[in-house]
């Protein structure tokens, strides 16, 4: 599995295109975008025609991100901050008139044996991974409901989330069926607010995260990164390595009208590896 990176408090927005121009184009807010799946989202979803609004702790990785598209800013989120989610989701809906997808992609994993993960590395994995797409569905949901518009909000799950059968992510494990199931909570309740909810649930996802799990894995195992990868591989039924791009045309589609009668699901995105 791999996942993308985490995200700090807002600051002023960078970026290019005037609200003029945005106004006529949907919006799209990304956490966790200045790299791997995330930023392949947000050059997804810019392609797309999408106003895009990149977030991340990484604020300089952020903004290379956002001045890499025709229409995009970047601000500084910490997801795990509920007064921060919420001053983005008013400053973009004020700036632009609306705000069409939030996207929860930002997260974090470590390797670790069960036995041997501390409290402190417990909370830190639950706070970003779980409350921060808790607290950020929140700040968009209340602006989507507000605007009268609906709106789709996306989490960044996990093929972890469906399946336990992964070493030395217990914690992690944990975060991303918390993802599943409250995907399903939000879809339920905000459905009456014309507000759509689902989560895509990646495999084993060539990222700068993958090559970090890589290593740790190999180390635990005691054999090389490259077996892992290999191992990785054999477990794909498609036979390659999964791209963040894959994952990113899947966020698009759940975006879309395409999929305006989708909620609640949990979209397997990993070439077979985890079939339910």
């Amino acid at each position: 599995m791999s996942h993308p990176s985490g995200a700090h408090m807002g600051q002023a927005p960078r970026g290019q295109a005037g609200t003029e121009i945005s106004n006529r184009m949907p919006v799209a807010v990304i956490t966790g975008g200045a790299s791997g799946i995330g930023a392949a989202i947000a050059r997804e979803l810019g392609s797309r025609g999408y106003f895009v609004v990149v977030t991340d702790l990484d604020e300089s990785a952020c903004a290379a991100v956002a001045g890499g598209l025709a229409h995009a800013v970047s601000r500084r989120l910490d997801v795990t901050d509920a007064t921060a989610a919420t001053e983005v989701a008013e400053s973009v809906f004020a700036a632009h008139g609306r705000l069409d997808v939030w996207v929860s992609n930002a997260g974090i994993s470590h390797m670790t044996p069960f036995t041997e993960v501390t409290l402190k590395d417990l909370d830190r994995t639950l706070a970003i991974n779980l409350k921060g797409v808790f607290v950020c569905g929140q700040a968009a949901a209340r602006v989507m409901r507000r605007s009268g518009r609906g709106g789709t909000i996306i989490n960044t799950a996990s093929m972890a989330g469906k399946q336990g059968r992964v070493p030395y992510l217990s914690d992690y494990v944990a975060s991303k069926f918390g993802v599943v199931g409250l995907t399903q909570a939000m879809a339920f309740e905000l459905a009456a607010d014309g507000i759509r909810v689902n989560s895509v649930c990646p495999g084993y996802v060539a990222t700068p995260m993958q090559d970090r799990e890589l290593a740790w894995e190999g180390a635990l195992r005691g054999v090389s990164a490259q077996q892992v990868q290999a191992m990785w591989i054999a477990d794909t039924p498609m036979g390659r390595l999964e791209t963040a791009e894959d994952v990113a045309r899947v966020v698009a589609f759940l975006a879309g009208s395409d999929a305006g009668f989708i909620t609640g699901e949990a979209i397997a995105v990993n070439g077979g590896a985890f079939m339910d």
